[in-house]
């Protein structure tokens, strides 16, 4: 748990649940995986590897915080634009468009709780720079309501590298 402001009343995700999300599908009919993950494979291929590292932090409304990246920000959003295409093209129903905004979410409140105070605790916080060399297709398996701390568990569908070639 990090030493944030009232972070004893949040729930942290653990780093095997840590990830960037590209495009949120939501539930996908099985008949159109295969057609998605040759459409992803193509955006991995025309995709740069890019830098980033974890940067500063954010909330979404009162019961979500995240930490946010820096560096490759434009081949990211590049990328997430692929993916969403790469979904909708598979005939996979996609919400609006949005402007994508990179973050990994490190906590959940369980009601409606003032997170100002850490984001401000966030706002200048650099993580070690990597580089972003793979596009991962994830399942959620969400929790079985009734088992207390359950959260989600995510598995690897399928992966794809990006393309490294100078």
């Amino acid at each position: 748990m990090l030493d944030l402001p009232g972070a004893g009343r949040l729930r942290w995700t653990g780093r095997p649940g840590w990830h960037f999300t590209l495009a949120f599908m939501g539930e996908v009919d099985d008949t159109l995986v295969p057609g998605l993950c040759e459409r992803l494979a193509r955006a991995a291929h025309r995709t740069r590897a890019f830098p980033l590292r974890l940067h500063g932090g954010g909330r979404f409304g009162r019961r979500a915080l995240w930490v946010g990246a820096a560096g490759g920000l434009d081949e990211m959003r590049r990328l997430a634009d692929r993916a969403d295409a790469a979904a909708r093209r598979a005939g996979i129903p996609m919400d609006e468009h949005r402007r994508y905004v990179p973050h990994l979410t490190i906590a959940r409140a369980r009601e409606d709780t003032d997170l100002r105070p850490c984001v401000d605790a966030l706002s200048s916080f650099e993580g070690t720079a990597w580089e972003a060399d793979r596009l991962t297709l994830v399942r959620s398996n969400l929790p079985v309501r009734g088992i207390p701390g359950e959260g989600p568990r995510y598995e690897v569908a399928d992966s794809w590298p990006l393309n490294t070639a100078g």
